[in-house]
């Protein structure tokens, strides 16, 4: 709800949800935040005023006012403010100070809708703010929804000049007192690394200048100081830029938007400038709470409605199973016995069009590859339709390899911006500025799927923009442009946006893709940590998780089958692997593992995610479904004779009854080869074919797990069987090793 008063003279509005409130202060030349966090009333505004007191030192006066000791919501240089400030603009040959004045202000019961840029949906009430100078009018825009605020700004030139607008962020705020700063960080095949840095009075920045949202630095990071969380990110899939600095006086200054590095826009009479949309989260029950509120925001605010808590399929993934190299009759074996596993979706990946037995030609054509498809792309639709499974498609629409019969007839087309062309895995960028090459995409890609019965789409993108500044922003409209028209009509089309992995993880793109390939990087324990850092501010739902062979590609490292599952069922669960290597225990255990996964897929998908407290060297996870408690503990590297390890649990009743089962997983034989001379008269190599084949055939259960006990038990930690102790193989021991895991779903009784 947000409400206008009047106090001390002078218009306030509260903007107040469950989990926060912010509290606003209007004088004629500034608008003041008087208080941001937890939830505050009306009668709190004279509490929350501050008095400025005595200049400090060298600061200045302006009406009155020392604008550089105040806590605003919005704020310019050249009236007393020396903090950075958000807007920068001038006529060409000087910056100009705009000196907004407070022109009025209304609250509105809904979305404010935006032209170009996407935007969060559902209900809301906003507060738009006009000011206005000699040379234009500032909009400001904060939509209230029921775990978050969104701002954002519209920069309207209402003078003769030409303007020249520099830097323009959506949101600024000034938050009382000192915090962390967390930003999610890395690159390819290691996203969303978390780094904690502690905010002073140097400027703590995270930015990207790939052209993207970036695998580098994720536009989401969390400001926190104790248990109080404050959670940011940017509707938004280009260059972005947010900072934090402490003052003198105690407030840090927070600031998002499009990143301003080379970055100049003009505007003429009449004509506006719109930021992307700032979403901002606040809780005082520590960072499990943020991601709560975030996660909510997401799935109801963000994600196309279509798809707001709407169970995903279990897929298959044909890239890692033969890349390019493939043949229709090898499609249809997988697609049967991605089928026997229990499969509801195959997905073809790369490799179907064009001369596209590489990745050095062949983008940008859409002429199918019949030497591979002789029956086309709707054949191989019909065929594993026919086995009741859904269909779904590879595309990088945004590329274009110069060995292409597109790029021959409109090299054009392509972005070129330096002699010779920087290129990213053989390829250049589609400019996506252009009307025809935007309609070209449209067209080919909305075609395929029209005509081949196609309800997946996996839309990849796989190198940085050369593009700066502005260019960069136009790129990123015309991106929306192309989405918007393709799947705005076919709502029911599962798109999964993929750029390198998680290249462009962020809410611009998640409101046309309601789940984004997280990583390249499929090894568990690699993703425990990425999936640990986009779960901060991004729900499960959004996540594609995969299992794939062993050992990884990515680090060469072997991996338990059960791990592999059980990370991957905190997300969007699927299969990439080479179904034709797999061992009658492999399709075993891999069909029981979808099972499992289908009968929990609810939880695991929407269910309340929480990281709870680990031993040295492990991660647990918990979801809260509607009527079980799930939590996962894994391990990465074990030491020796290790101790008792205890399973802890949150929301739950502390007086109710509940059953703990840990999910039913096998070893492999193999693990224990150099262990059978010691119960038999023979010494059989790890590698003989004895060893194998035992290993191909016989199912080696690990310790089983179930018990009853009550919530409190479980808030305080259960005894959990111990861990292998190196004294052979017992069925009371997890007998697991390094990388081991397990699973555990808790059930209320009767």
């Amino acid at each position: 709800m947000i409400t206008e008063f009047i106090f001390d003279s002078k218009k306030h509005f509260l903007l107040r949800n469950d989990v926060l409130s912010c509290l606003i202060r209007i004088d004629e030349d500034y608008i003041q935040l008087l208080h941001f966090g937890i939830p505050v009333c009306e009668e709190d505004a004279g509490a929350l005023m501050y008095d400025a007191g005595p200049l400090w030192g060298t600061s200045t006066m302006y009406k009155g006012s020392c604008a550089d000791s105040m806590p605003l919501c919005y704020s310019y240089s050249g009236t007393g403010d020396f903090r950075e400030s958000p807007i920068e603009i001038s006529d060409g040959n000087a910056s100009i100070i705009p000196s907004f004045k407070f022109e009025s202000a209304e609250i509105v019961n809904s979305v404010v809708p935006m032209d170009e840029l996407p935007q969060a949906h559902g209900e809301c009430d906003t507060l738009h703010i006009s000011m206005k100078s000699e040379e234009c009018r500032l909009h400001l825009y904060f939509s209230l929804f029921d775990t978050a605020l969104t701002r954002r700004c519209v920069l309207v030139n209402t003078g003769e000049r030409v303007l020249t607008v520099s830097k323009f962020m959506s949101s600024m705020m000034d938050l009382k007192g000192h915090y962390d700063m967390t930003t999610l960080d890395g690159g390819w095949i290691c996203e969303s690394q978390r780094h904690t840095n502690r905010v002073s009075y140097s400027k703590c920045v995270n930015e990207s200048l790939t052209g993207f949202s970036s695998h580098r630095h994720n536009p989401g990071f969390i400001l926190s100081r104790n248990n109080e969380c404050y959670g940011f990110n940017l509707v938004y899939s280009g260059n972005h830029y947010s900072s934090a600095q402490l003052s003198q006086q105690n407030f840090t200054r927070v600031m998002q938007g499009v990143n301003p590095d080379n970055f100049t826009y003009e505007l003429s009479n009449g004509e506006s400038f719109s930021t992307p949309e700032a979403v901002m989260t606040f809780s005082d029950d520590g960072i499990n709470g943020l991601r709560e509120n975030m996660h909510k925001f997401v799935n109801e605010c963000i994600v196309p409605q279509f798809w707001s808590y709407r169970q995903r399929p279990v897929l298959y993934n044909s890239w890692e199973g033969c890349m390019f190299d493939f043949t229709e009759a090898k499609l249809v074996s997988l697609a049967k016995k991605a089928k026997n596993l229990g499969c509801e979706l195959f997905v073809l990946d790369d490799g179907w069009f064009g001369k596209r037995d590489s990745d050095k030609a062949g983008l940008g054509d859409y002429s199918i590859n019949y030497k591979k498809l002789p029956h086309g792309i709707k054949g191989l639709s019909k065929k594993v339709h026919s086995m009741g499974m859904q269909f779904g498609l590879w595309f990088e629409p945004e590329a274009v390899n110069p060995d292409s019969d597109l790029y021959r007839l409109h090299p054009d087309w392509a972005i070129h911006v330096t002699e010779p062309d920087t290129l990213g895995r053989n390829e250049l960028l589609l400019d996506l500025r252009k009307a025809e090459v935007r309609d070209y995409i449209v067209e080919n890609v909305s075609k395929i799927i029209d005509e081949n019965n196609i309800e997946y789409v996996k839309w990849d993108m796989n190198r940085h923009s050369p593009l700066i500044g502005k260019a960069a922003h136009d790129y990123i409209i015309g991106l929306y442009d192309v989405l918007d028209r393709i799947f705005k009509e076919r709502p029911e089309v599962l798109l999964e946006s993929c750029a390198s992995g998680g290249n462009r993880f962020d809410l611009g793109m998640l409101t046309f893709s309601p789940q984004i390939w997280a990583s390249d990087n499929t090894d568990p324990i690699e993703r425990l940590d990425i999936q640990e850092g986009i779960s901060l501010l991004y729900p499960q739902s959004t996540i594609g998780s995969h299992i794939s062979a062993s050992p990884h590609i990515q680090t060469l490292r072997p991996t338990p089958l059960s791990t592999r599952a059980n990370v991957s069922f905190f997300g969007i669960f699927g299969l990439e692997l080479d179904l034709g290597s797999l061992t009658s225990v492999d399709v075993y255990e891999l069909k029981e593992t979808v099972d499992f996964y289908k009968k929990h897929r609810k939880s695991f998908q929407f269910g309340k995610f929480k990281e709870l407290k680990a031993e040295e060297n492990a991660s647990c996870w918990q979801v809260s479904g509607e009527d079980e408690v799930i939590v996962g503990i894994f391990h990465r590297i074990v030491h020796s004779a290790q101790g008792y390890e205890w399973l802890c649990a949150e929301d739950l009743e502390r007086s109710a009854i509940y059953n703990v089962e840990a999910r039913e997983q096998l070893l492999r034989v193999g693990q224990f080869a150099s262990m059978i001379k010691y119960i038999a008269p023979i010494d059989p190599p790890a590698d003989s074919l004895l060893v194998r084949t035992a290993g191909k055939l016989y199912k080696m259960k690990d310790a089983s797990f179930s018990r009853n006990c009550s919530g409190a038990s479980l808030e305080s930690g259960i005894p959990l069987n111990l861990k292998f102790i190196g004294t052979g193989y017992d069925e009371t021991l997890r007998n697991q090793g390094d990388f081991g895991s397990n699973v555990y779903v808790i059930k209320k009784l009767n």
